[in-house]
């Protein structure tokens, strides 16, 4: 049964994150970040999201003085060692979903718990492996569902995901952008810390 006399406030403006809190019956309210999402090209992947959702928790504590949560996350694919951002234009998106194909990859989550000077964070991973794609597949995903604010230009519970992934070893809605059942854990023991 969810805890609805927490105060959160969700740092971000993803609509899947969004509606992965409202499924889990959270109350909650958002504040979006206009925090800075570049990295260091030196970091280790796993940090990587982490690092870029403390920032987005950091600007969004500056906005909201009070005794809320903050929930922030970030989430990255990566192909090998190499971080496949969000596309920037439709041959990009193109190009990404061809080098997933027939590949797995990994989904990392980075989620930042922060509240006045306690912070909590971790990152999950989920190893995704796509089917082999023709370009007819990829050129119609792209066309139809124009995944530009998607990392990977993909989003798993859509067409693509439907038909084109083979396997999926992790949480499926870490995919979709946040580890949802491990937020709420991790919540639990974030707030009798507090």
């Amino acid at each position: 049964m969810p805890d609805n006399k927490l105060k959160i406030i969700l740092a971000s403006q993803s609509p899947r994150r969004k509606q992965l809190l409202e499924w889990a019956e959270i109350n909650f309210d958002v504040i979006t970040s206009d925090a800075d999402e570049s990295f260091s090209t030196n970091m280790p992947v796993e940090e990587i999201p982490v690092f870029i959702a403390r920032n987005k928790a950091k600007a969004v504590q500056q906005k909201s003085n009070n005794d809320a949560i903050i929930l922030a996350a970030d989430t990255i694919v990566v192909l090998g060692n190499k971080v496949i951002n969000k596309p920037a234009s439709r041959d990009e998106a193109i190009k990404m979903l061809q080098s997933l194909s027939g590949n797995e990859h990994r989904v990392i989550t980075g989620v930042v718990l922060l509240s006045g000077d306690k912070e909590l964070s971790f990152a999950d991973v989920t190893h995704v492996l796509f089917h082999e794609l023709t370009e007819e597949q990829i050129i119609f995903y792209v066309d139809k569902y124009k995944p530009y604010d998607k990392a990977g230009a993909y989003a798993i519970q859509e067409w693509i995901g439907v038909t084109g992934i083979k396997s999926i070893n992790g949480d499926f809605y870490n995919v979709m952008g946040l580890p949802v059942s491990r937020v709420l854990q991790q919540l639990k023991h974030f707030t009798t810390a507090l």
